[in-house]
């Protein structure tokens, strides 16, 4: 059979699109940057139609330029960022509210003990603005959650405007802290403790399967959609880690760290979260889900506002200028302090300097602070299941020097896959939906390891830094 992939990735700040072939090698890329904006402390929106323009502008050009036809599209998205829009004409009524915003914070605050006990156990979530819920909360009490407008994540918002109709995937709802991971519907407590019309959401299908067609004016074709996932969820595919035991770290905005679980719901007693890999023919796999908020969102902190470097590229080769960072620690909490701690409240400190720090020590100590945070997060997965190679992705691991910081730090051999595993992901996902590929278990035979960074130091210097970096970690946040 000819034909080819599609996988289109929505990212937090830029849409990139994908052409593969149909043993997932690359064809053709397009990129378009939509990055947020912050109108005020704590708030961090993206502009929905300017994300639909940038989807229907990336894949257009692709499928004008494409010598065959795409027959399996999958959609991957920022995963727990949402919106408002309205039914009939699909416009915005809200900006997108990306998953790094705090506004929910008061929603929170506001349930007493009782309610709170009953968020987390349903939805087997700790109480955190990060998730959907809260967010979705405030656009309710706005009075914007009335008739005939819909609630959703960013991919139901661009499938309802692409014509593949309105509806979610079983790993995006179990983002949202309204239903329990893997669950087939929207909890109806859940909704009325947070205030959300259990109405105006989605309904909630399959990650894979014969999902609708995407559609636009401007388009020389359809193309059918056959993947919708969570990005983090298409980086674990994308990354090979289809079955139990293997592990992946996307290192974007932030840096998200998924273990495959198997078939059953895992339980990190509220440090890491149970999410759904996917659903695919009503059957869920689940993995183990860390965050860590801040990585590259640190870097372009650092670079661009506080004029360390040019971006982010030029901060970690200032990073190479020092061989250790002088005793600088940074902690990466712009948007607060996600596993295995979960203080939303936490803010990015920046300790330990004196007169003779310089710019290389700040800025190897925020590479050296990522790797540390994913170690925190590779050490609560390995208690649950033996783990020796993390597969990493995304745009931060062109740097090696972060890889070799990592590898280190979290004790493990570090594999570099593509830096496009997301949107590989989404596409291998969308084979398996379209029949294409058997199996999940096909898209792992696929994806060949990568270029390998070994731990440089041993057990005894790890346990000792990582204590002292624990140390740290409680005085800036009080943890």
């Amino acid at each position: 059979m000819s034909g080819l992939l599609l996988g289109i990735d929505e990212g937090t700040t830029a849409v990139k699109a994908v052409l593969y072939d149909l043993d997932l090698r690359p064809v053709a890329a397009r990129e378009r940057r939509v990055p947020a904006s912050h109108p005020a402390p704590g708030r961090v929106e993206r502009d929905a139609e300017a994300v639909l323009a940038a989807v229907v502008e990336a894949v257009g050009e692709l499928l004008h330029e494409a010598r065959e036809p795409v027959v399996a599209c999958g959609l991957d998205h920022e995963g727990e960022s949402v919106l408002a829009w309205d039914a009939e004409t699909g416009a915005p009524l809200t900006p997108i509210v990306v998953w790094q915003d705090k506004r929910g914070e008061p929603f929170l605050d506001a349930f007493d003990a009782t309610a709170a006990a009953e968020v987390q156990r349903r939805s087997s979530l700790p109480l955190d603005p990060y998730f959907s819920a809260s967010k979705l909360a405030w656009i309710a009490a706005e009075g914007i959650a009335r008739e005939g407008v819909r609630l959703g994540t960013v991919d139901a918002f661009l499938a309802d405007r692409l014509g593949a109709g309105f509806a979610t995937d079983a790993s995006t709802a179990s983002r949202t802290q309204l239903c329990a991971p893997g669950a087939p519907d929207w909890d109806p407590r859940l909704c009325e403790l947070f205030g959300v019309p259990r109405s105006s959401l989605p309904p909630i299908g399959d990650s894979a399967g014969a999902l609708g067609v995407l559609r636009h004016a401007t388009w020389p074709a359809e193309v059918p959609l056959t993947a919708r996932v969570v990005d983090q969820q298409a980086a674990l595919a994308g990354s090979g880690c289809v079955e139990p035991g293997r592990a992946k770290a996307t290192y974007g905005t932030g840096v998200f760290v998924l273990a495959h679980a198997g078939d059953t719901a895992p339980d990190a007693g509220g440090t890491l979260l149970p999410t759904v890999a996917w659903r695919i023919g009503g059957r869920v796999e689940y993995a183990l889900d860390g965050g860590v908020f801040s990585a590259g969102a640190l870097l372009e902190w650092l670079s661009r506002d506080l004029g360390l470097a040019g971006d982010p590229a030029a901060l970690a080769a200032l990073a190479r200028e020092a061989p250790d960072s002088g005793g600088v620690r940074v902690l990466p909490a712009l948007a607060g302090l996600g596993a295995p701690w979960w203080r939303p409240q936490a803010r990015a400190v920046i300790a330990g300097m004196t007169g003779g720090s310089r710019p290389a020590h700040v800025a190897r100590a925020a590479l050296e602070a990522i790797a540390w945070r994913v170690a925190d997060i590779v050490e609560v997965v390995s208690e649950h299941a033996p783990l020796d190679v993390l597969r990493v992705d995304g745009g931060l691991t062109r740097d090696d020097l972060l890889l070799e910081l990592q590898a280190s730090a979290a004790g493990v051999v570090v594999e570099r896959g593509a830096v496009d595993a997301t949107a590989a992901g989404a596409a291998a996902l969308a084979a398996v939906g379209a029949g294409l590929w058997e199996s999940t278990r096909e898209i792992g035979e696929r994806i060949a390891p990568g270029e390998r960074f070994e731990p440089r130091r041993d057990a005894a210097w790890r346990r000792e830094e990582h204590a002292a970096w624990r140390a740290f970690v409680e005085a800036a946040a009080g943890v």
